[in-house]
């Protein structure tokens, strides 16, 4: 089969995700607001979960056909991609608002739970226990967003009630078998397209002469982070901004418990993660996710300004990869540079920021978003 064939098959695999995931999505979507559930819960649940089903397909289907590269780079790809690209994006658009709860409990969270994942990696491999011990902590994750549901529910700040147009539900037995019936079709287009994405990813790969890793936090990342990407950007041009910020901190999470903690349950031998991705892309990701933090926190929020700096680090970053497939003669020098000079003058310009946010409000000069 020639490269043309494998590029066919690849763009079908894309279609057949997207296609499923959109399916998926609006199924769960409907289904969660005929059982009353929050659009703020919705993205970082129901919405999170569908929009990580193709990263789940996908990894599963290479971790099962023994390429542990792909699924690393396609989850750590993803996160990374959700985060610079999706929001950065999104902010360009329109500038978002974001939730008190989110920026002070579950970017918190989400932070916590890649230093997790970083520190399980470290060995070279993530063990079926610690398999498990992911998926345990997604099962705390939604229990916990459940009783907080419950608690909050009768409190729901008005914010809420504009995050999701209204839509008309027919609570009925036949509304509810039609909506679980549609999500089915979703989740098997999600499948089948996985299969023939990974195949013909991998098979470009050895064409290439790439590195598996590289085709995953690249071609498949991207590709698996379309629905994440549909979803936010199309959250954000509606106002519906709980929704879009929701939906990829959300994501986030699912990617590294479940998507991470599935895929080291099915595969005999764990997920073996490579030196690189240890030594580079997942600190990479990790840095991403810390910035989230004081960006947020500095106003509630996200502005043009810092959606196009989400995005000028995703070029940088896709560059930097691009640069490495190749062996370009000066990547160390490049790589110095991000490392030690661009990525820490950029941190320590937002916690200033954050900080001179923080003082400002002890003093009562800026007022508190909600």
């Amino acid at each position: 089969m020639d490269i043309f064939s494998y590029f066919g098959f690849f763009f079908l695999g894309l279609i057949l995700l997207s296609g499923g995931a959109e399916i998926l999505v609006r199924s769960a979507q409907r289904l969660s607001l005929m059982l009353g559930i929050s659009p703020l819960i919705v993205g970082l649940t129901v919405v999170a979960f569908g929009t990580s089903a193709p990263e789940v397909a996908v990894s599963v289907n290479a971790a099962l056909a023994g390429s542990g590269d792909i699924v690393i780079g396609n989850i750590v790809g993803s996160n990374i991609s959700n985060i610079l690209l999706v929001l950065g994006l999104s902010a360009a658009i329109s500038p978002m608002i974001v939730s008190r709860k989110l920026v002070r409990i579950d970017v918190p969270i989400m932070i916590g739970i890649t230093i997790v994942m970083y520190t399980m990696s470290l060995n070279g491999i993530v063990s079926l226990i610690e398999s498990v011990i992911l998926v345990l902590m997604l099962l705390s994750y939604v229990i916990y967003l459940v009783i907080y549901e419950r608690k909050e529910k009768k409190l729901r700040d008005a914010e809420f009630d504009d995050d999701i147009d209204e839509v008309p539900v027919v609570k009925s037995f036949g509304a509810y078998a039609q909506n679980i019936f549609i999500f089915l079709v979703g989740l098997t287009l999600l499948v089948y397209g996985s299969d023939l994405l990974v195949d013909s990813a991998v098979n470009l790969a050895k064409i290439w002469g790439i590195s598996e890793l590289i085709i995953g936090l690249t071609i498949v990342s991207i590709g698996t982070s379309l629905p994440e990407l549909a979803t936010s950007v199309a959250a954000s041009m509606k106002g519906e901004r709980n929704l879009a910020v929701g939906n990829i901190v959300g994501s986030n999470i699912f990617n590294l418990l479940l998507v991470l903690g599935v895929t080291g349950m099915v595969s005999v031998d764990g997920v073996i993660v490579s030196m690189q991705a240890i030594q580079f892309d997942i600190p990479f990701m990790l840095a991403v996710s810390i910035a989230c933090f004081p960006i947020f926190y500095r106003g509630y929020g996200l502005l043009r300004m810092e959606g196009y700096l989400f995005l000028f680090y995703y070029v940088a970053y896709i560059t930097y990869l691009t640069l490495e497939s190749i062996n370009f003669m000066y990547l160390p020098f490049l790589t110095t540079a991000m490392l030690y000079f661009v990525i820490p003058i950029s941190a320590i310009t937002v916690i200033l920021l954050a900080v001179r946010t923080y003082k400002l409000r002890l003093n009562k000069d800026v007022p508190d978003v909600n």
